[in-house]
């Protein structure tokens, strides 16, 4: 029996909801599609939010044929199946669509470049992760990146109007709350408390998420659920807590670089300048998992969370850090104050550039609307 959520998949860019920064009018991905542009391209964001579905447009639109593979279990093998397909002047596009791209390693990654670079295949890969950090460089500028973000509260409840279930507003309310911007997951729950309890309450629909026999997918909500947990454990100084968090990511399979990277970002995050060698640990508990791997990297990475759950805290170069930011985005580009710019040539020194640089100046250094300024708190 089909899914809801396949059933009501839209078929084209007007029924598509969400993503309006990629398809609204004029923008990119729309122009892409509408124009019928070949070129490979990556989907980066959050679960349920819309991969799959362009992905399906896009082949569509070239009058393409689809390849959808999933980097979990898929191989060269199945390339190499999709590559044998057809051929010939008359052949159609073949567009592949592998999701989870972040879980084919590097050996087949560089399998699939070459077919890539030749137009053999027009990937369309999907990620829940940095593609900077998981695509490897030749093949990651090959193709363009396309950000999606999480679908918001008004997008989820136009897709459960589609679904064709009646819902109560404190009913639809708590799925959009619950699903937290992934369609997928909302329409899942919705049908599984309807098949379940033959009627769509607040207590079925509760009753279903709690149901130990309907896991959500690791990298869904549980995934983003369990990672959380795990960073929130370590801020507040317990190990054990974090371990236990560790523990269940590791069995259920999660890549152990996913972890190690949360790690090395919480060190700078949350440890900052209250232990800066706690930086160093995180970045070698990364390389040890890159090089060993699991099962045996669980102990490197065992260590490095005790080691920075125990640690102490200190956020004052990242919270100084994001006002910063936030005076870089209200102001732009502010002129620098002349002593401090580069004076390679006579002309720009007879316009003062780098006069009265002093090396160890004391004097405030920040542009002249930003005067006084204390972002770093001691």
């Amino acid at each position: 029996m089909e899914p809801l959520a396949s059933k009501i998949r839209p078929k084209n860019l007007e029924e598509f909801v969400g993503q309006i920064h990629l398809v609204g009018p004029g923008k990119p991905l729309r122009v892409a599609i509408e124009k019928k542009h070949v070129f490979s391209f990556i989907l980066w964001g959050p679960p349920g939010v819309g991969k799959t579905t362009l992905a399906k447009i896009y082949a569509g639109s070239l009058g393409a044929d689809l390849y959808e593979l999933s980097a979990v279990s898929a191989g060269k093998d199945d390339i190499k199946k999709i590559i044998a397909v057809g051929g010939g002047l008359f052949s159609k596009t073949k567009v592949l669509f592998l999701d989870e791209i972040h879980r084919f390693n590097k050996s087949q990654q560089d399998f699939l470049l070459p077919y890539v670079e030749r137009g053999d295949l027009v990937l369309v890969g999907a990620t829940t992760e940095n593609p900077s950090f998981e695509v490897i460089s030749p093949l990651l500028s090959r193709c363009r990146v396309f950000t999606l973000e999480s679908l918001s509260r008004n997008d989820m409840a136009t897709i459960l109007s589609r679904c064709g279930i009646p819902l109560q507003t404190a009913e639809k309310d708590w799925l959009i709350n619950m699903a937290d911007g992934d369609a997928r997951q909302a329409i899942n729950v919705l049908e599984n408390a309807l098949e379940l309890y033959g009627e769509i309450t607040l207590d079925a629909l509760k009753n279903t998420v709690q149901n130990r026999f309907l896991r959500f997918d690791k990298k869904g909500e549980e995934h983003f659920n369990t990672i959380s947990a795990f960073i929130k454990s370590m801020r507040a100084g317990q190990p054990d807590a974090a371990l236990y968090y560790l523990a269940r990511m590791v069995v259920s399979g999660e890549d152990a670089k996913f972890i190690a990277r949360r790690m090395v970002v919480f060190a700078s995050e949350d440890i900052g300048l209250a232990n800066p060698e706690a930086l160093n640990l995180a970045n070698n508990v990364f390389r040890a998992c890159e090089t060993i791997g699991l099962p045996e990297a669980a102990i490197n990475l065992a260590h490095g969370v005790v080691y920075l759950s125990l640690s102490q805290k200190n956020r004052s170069a990242y919270d100084a850090y994001l006002e910063a930011a936030n005076d870089a985005k209200e102001y732009g580009n502010l002129p620098i104050p002349l002593k401090l710019r580069n004076a390679p040539t006579k002309l720009m020194k007879e316009l003062g550039y780098h006069k009265d640089y002093e090396m160890y100046d004391k004097n405030d250094l920040l542009p002249e609307e930003l005067k006084g300024k204390k972002y770093f708190k001691q």
